[in-house]
């Protein structure tokens, strides 16, 4: 093989490398975003943001396909109910801007994968999530974590 051979190989190589982490850094970039959004969002009376965290890849269910969320663990001296309704107003989408309940770390919505580092003591705990999408389809379907 020839010198200029192997580096046509090792250029197309270093090519396919390298749209494999640009698609990786894309879609953390996606989901980040997702929980960005959440964090742009006034916080109620009473409440205080204590972490928030973002991940991209297949979080829940089974079967390919890429997923971004976002969340935000809140402490808050408002019922469910109150902060729920706060964060509806701003609601476009039904996957949007969802507050539950936290009594631990582990974050039920992804299947127990994601887990906030906060201790969590006390039944004051809620977090609001939200499911991400992109508009461009490459990044879904050619992320390896998606599959």
């Amino acid at each position: 093989m020839s010198v200029r051979s192997k580096l046509i190989y090792l250029t197309i190589i270093i090519m396919i490398m390298l749209s494999g982490l640009l698609i990786t850094i894309a879609n953390n970039c996606v989901a980040k975003k997702t929980k960005r959004d959440i964090e742009a969002i006034p916080l109620p009376e009473r409440t205080e943001r204590i972490e928030a965290l973002s991940s991209a890849g297949k979080l829940v269910g089974s079967g390919n396909g890429m997923q971004y969320f976002g969340a935000v663990l809140i402490k808050s001296g408002l019922s469910l109910e109150e902060l729920d309704a706060h964060y509806s107003q701003y609601r476009e989408k039904e996957d949007y801007y969802i507050v539950e309940p936290q009594t631990n770390q582990k974050i039920k919505a992804t299947e127990n994968q994601l887990s906030f580092e906060h201790d969590i003591n006390g039944d004051d705990y809620y977090i609001v999530y939200s499911w991400g999408d992109t508009k461009y389809e490459f990044l879904y379907y050619y992320d390896i974590r998606g599959h």
